[in-house]
């Protein structure tokens, strides 16, 4: 408890300090660790939530969404309420996102560290919250009911990334991989722009590219293996628009 308070203090300490103002808004969820207030995008500091497309596996060994469960879960802790976010800078790990350290109006505890104490965000290996992210593994909350890949191993597509929680089989190494990876994974509701990691795409500095409706390539793309629901989420993870898209292609 004593741990707690002192964090709490520490975030509303910092959220006062900060060079830039504090912006509280009314937050639109993007994904499990991503808020959008006022044309600012945040990234939660300190946490690396799962991907709105990323798969797990539950307690009974089935796929789970559990992308789609970490933003569920984000926008039920914040309830429609006012978000204040502090500006912490540039986010290193997304181009034209900002780190953020958001707490809901009339709170005390952050976002951040509420998702890893509900277990659906990972903490930061170098900062904060790791006490409550081995107090969420420890009680097998959230993620750590089943079996997943870390959420920055997800998004790289690492298949023979390390798996983590508490229903991980050594002798279902293979089929739980295949179903944290699949082959053409199953479009989020409202994310219909498919996403295909490709050699090529490095050539401009990217990872991948990404394939909107109005693209010729989109009816034949039958194994895409990301999904994201609008450009913006494309561009920063790393995707470019195909080139058949055309100028008009939105």
């Amino acid at each position: 408890m004593r741990f707690q308070t002192s964090l709490v203090a520490s975030a509303l300490s910092l959220l006062c300090t900060l060079a830039s103002p504090a912006l509280a808004a009314t937050a639109t969820v993007k994904d499990g660790g991503t808020l959008q207030l006022a044309g600012n995008v945040f990234r939660l500091d300190g946490i690396d939530a799962p991907a709105v497309d990323q798969m797990c596996i539950n307690a009974q060994a089935d796929g789970w969404t559990c992308g789609v469960e970490a933003r569920d879960v984000l926008a039920r802790l914040i309830g429609g309420k006012q978000v204040r976010c502090g500006d912490l800078g540039p986010d290193p790990r997304f181009k034209k996102r900002r780190l953020g350290l958001c707490i809901v109006e009339g709170e005390t505890a952050n976002l951040g560290q509420l998702l890893v104490q509900k277990g659906l965000a990972l903490a930061d290996p170098k900062g904060k919250y790791k006490a409550d992210e081995a107090a969420a593994k420890a009680e097998r909350l959230g993620l750590w009911k089943g079996c997943f890949t870390a959420p920055a191993d997800f998004r790289m597509w690492k298949k023979d990334a390390a798996l983590l929680g508490s229903s991980c089989r050594a002798d279902r190494d293979q089929q739980i991989r295949d179903i944290l990876f699949p082959a053409d994974p199953v479009m989020p509701p409202g994310c219909a722009i498919k996403g295909k990691y490709a050699l090529r795409a490095r050539v401009t500095g990217n990872v991948g590219i990404y394939h909107l409706r109005t693209c010729r390539s989109y009816p034949g793309l039958n194994n895409s293996e990301r999904w994201f629901c609008s450009e913006e989420d494309a561009r920063a993870a790393g995707f470019r628009k195909a080139y058949n898209c055309g100028s008009k292609a939105r």
